[in-house]
């Protein structure tokens, strides 16, 4: 298990807080319900055994304090006007008002979820989110990456694989190679004369059947500076923080899926193999430096 973050009986303000999490279910609630009815109406018209469902996360729980603290002072005596139907935000994020010129409230005593409010639940309901896995949103450590992926397709997979569960790390950049797979489409060069970046993922139709991955070449990825690479039971990881990324870190995810012990001091050896990977996909497609105002020089 990797470590708690806040203790339950120390918690200020603990009703707001079960609200908080009382809101993310519901929002869970609602849109598992609103799946329910695409597939209900696809149901009537004899269109669901063929149909493709991909259920997925972007993200693993977000440990961003957004709507946490108060804005009573900000929003006190402001007079707000209705916006039109093409008038932006003024203040974008977090909004500052609905359209319909009610100021949004935050913070503490503000029950959420209502089209006024904007309350994230932050830090603590976050490292619950994640159990058991290290990192938030943002990270490349699995409690930032790690998410649901939920498959449904009756007419393509067996009933014999159907409520089975895939060990085979998969990444966003294999949606478009599957579909592309499933619609029996090919994946254009080039646009109104202009090349096209190649994909860069492989089909999940294996995964649907049983069978291995067809993926020959390792997982990269960057955000806002937090770099990982997966290649096999291996993963190196580096985080942003303090205006610079950390070094890296390498696990043995076979042994420690939740990235509780660095090998990078015992193992150099495959952590520059892993590190000169990562380098060579991010001079490939593109990764920039971070923060990006560097490349001003």
């Amino acid at each position: 298990m990797s470590p708690t973050v806040g203790k339950w009986d120390t918690v200020k303000d603990r009703e707001w807080e079960i609200q908080c999490m009382e809101v993310y279910a519901a929002m869970v609630e609602s849109m598992d319900r609103g799946i329910g009815r695409i597939a209900a109406e696809l149901k009537r018209q004899g269109r669901l055994e063929n149909t493709l469902f991909v259920y997925l996360q972007d993200n693993g729980g977000c440990a961003e304090g957004y709507g946490r603290k108060s804005n009573a002072d900000e929003i006190k005596d402001k007079v707000l006007k209705s916006m039109g139907p093409d008038d932006l935000q003024t203040k974008i994020w977090p909004p500052m008002q609905t359209r319909d010129g009610r100021p949004v409230l935050t913070g503490p005593g503000v029950a959420p979820g209502a089209g006024d409010t904007y309350v994230a639940y932050g830090g603590n309901w976050a490292n619950v989110s994640n159990t058991p896995f290290r990192g938030y949103k943002h990270d490349g450590l699995e409690g930032g990456i790690s998410t649901p992926f939920i498959v449904h397709w009756p007419d393509g997979i067996p009933a014999a694989r159907r409520n089975a569960l895939v060990n085979s790390p998969a990444h966003l950049i294999d949606l478009m190679a599957t579909c592309v797979d499933v619609s029996r489409a090919s994946y254009p060069k080039e646009f109104k004369d202009e090349n096209i970046q190649p994909m860069e993922g492989v089909s999940l139709v294996p995964a649907f059947l049983g069978h291995d991955l067809l993926r020959t070449a390792p997982l990269a990825w960057e955000h806002h500076g937090n770099s990982a690479l997966r290649d096999g039971k291996w993963k190196i990881v580096s985080e942003y923080r303090d205006n610079q990324p950390t070094k890296w870190e390498l696990y043995d995810m076979g042994a420690d899926r939740t990235e509780l012990h660095d090998l990078a001091a015992t193992q150099p050896e495959k952590l520059k193999e892993l590190a000169d990977k990562w380098q060579a996909w991010a001079d490939r497609v593109g990764v920039q430096p971070w923060p990006l105002k560097r490349l001003a020089r």
